[in-house]
């Protein structure tokens, strides 16, 4: 009987653990080569754990389990025959050894039968055996539970995690329901509050502020978006404008377009953009590499194609690893005004917000305007205010003036047209 051990294959470099997120196959199935069977997330992404071999899989580890990178997570029989109304493989010239090569499966299946047909026939919002041993001590009852694996199954987290309810309690009042769902948090969401949390303990994190007039962006978008997008194959975007202004403006400042490593300070000769995407499984920063040498197309359509990846969990960890600095565009869910936090070990990042038709004094007179506001969070370590407010300042010249600043004074020839 030839069985192949599914180890967890390393995601990249520093990763050591994933959490089985989403087992997308059951025990017993048979499954193709190459066939999606799990989600796993690690701390930086959520990934596709592909079958190695044919066969029928017998699952090692549960929903919610976190293991580690090289440990068995799953069998594969590989000579295991395949069930019927599944389309048969390429070789099978011997018609008369098929019954032969099934003989093995059904002799052998006595053993394994117990492990495997008990998660087949488990009902909707069933605890596994692991969860029922764990609810039987704590003398609840599996109906006080909310199972958050396939079906609604409960898993041995939601048991080890659900609360006992006081003497005298219910779930339930006479006024209504009063339940409460708990639910563990991805490795990628406890990653990220790491994170963000030792970035307000360890840097010491500052935000300036200002403002920009986006009437001659909204100008160049309506004047030639058809054209850009006709040309191009993709769309005329405000996040080509605010990449270039800042890659212009990080060239001015170049400690900003910094880090710091211990007892020293690492400047960057060039400009890798985080653009922080929000997607399924939260919030997510791929890199555009290079950003200082992209035209406003190639800017638009990668920023297009990491977006795509992201919100369909298709996104590499190598796609997300570095950056020098970091644009996150709140306005997009309505934010007025924020105050970004630092991506690490990034020392700055840019915030953007909604724009908003307000009357603004231009040249002595009273102008209704599209204005929005910006924000820029910075490490005071090692940047100044005098480079942050410079750098916020030199932003705003490019936005506002664009034409002149980012395309060079001749609109068309910049924007590739």
């Amino acid at each position: 009987m030839s069985v192949l051990e599914m180890k967890v294959p390393s995601p990249g470099e520093s990763i050591t653990e994933v959490e089985i997120a989403t087992w997308l196959v059951k025990d017993g199935d048979y499954v193709e080569k190459d066939q999606p069977i799990a989600e796993v997330d690690s701390d930086k992404a959520t990934l596709e754990l592909p079958a190695e071999q044919s066969g029928v899989i017998t699952l090692k580890a549960e929903e919610g389990d976190v293991v580690q990178v090289g440990q068995v997570v799953c069998l594969i029989d590989m000579d295991a025959a395949k069930p019927e109304g599944v389309a048969p493989a390429a070789e099978a010239p011997k018609q008369e050894e098929a019954p032969k090569a099934a003989e093995p499966a059904k002799q052998e299946a006595p053993k394994p039968a117990a492990p495997v047909a008990a998660p087949q026939t488990y009902a909707t919002g069933a605890p596994s055996p692991a969860a029922k041993k764990i609810l039987d001590e704590k003398g609840m009852d599996a109906a006080q539970v909310s199972g958050t694996g396939r079906d609604g199954r409960i898993t041995k987290t939601d048991a080890e995690l659900a609360a006992v309810p006081a003497l005298g309690g219910s779930p339930m009042t006479a006024t209504g329901a009063r339940t409460t769902t708990t639910t563990k948090l991805s490795v990628l969401r406890r990653k990220i509050a790491q994170r963000l949390v030792s970035v307000k303990n360890e840097t010491a994190m500052l935000t300036t502020f200002n403002e920009v007039d986006m009437s001659e962006i909204f100008r160049l978008r309506k004047q030639y978006k058809e054209e850009f997008a006709q040309k191009h194959g993709v769309g005329l975007g405000f996040m080509s404008f605010f990449t270039k202004a800042v890659t212009r403006a990080l060239q001015m400042y170049p400690d900003v377009n910094a880090s710091i490593d211990g007892d020293f300070k690492v400047n960057y000769d060039f400009c890798d953009i985080s653009i922080a995407v929000s997607g399924p499984k939260g919030l997510m920063v791929p890199v555009l590499r290079n950003a200082e040498n992209m035209s406003f197309a190639s800017v638009e359509a990668n920023i297009k194609d990491l977006a795509i990846k992201v919100r369909d969990g298709k996104i590499t960890v190598d796609e997300m690893t570095g950056g020098t600095f970091t644009i996150t565009n709140g306005g997009t869910f309505g934010s007025m005004m924020s105050t970004p936090i630092i991506n690490p070990p990034q020392s700055a990042i840019l915030g953007m917000h909604n724009i908003i038709q307000r009357p603004v004094a231009v040249d002595g007179q009273v102008v209704i305007r599209p204005m929005m506001y910006v924000a820029m969070s910075y490490d005071h370590r090692i940047i100044d205010g005098k480079e942050s407010v410079g750098f916020l300042v030199a932003v705003k010249e490019g936005i506002d003036n664009p034409v002149e600043i980012l395309l060079g004074g001749d609109e068309r020839k910049g924007l590739g047209l």
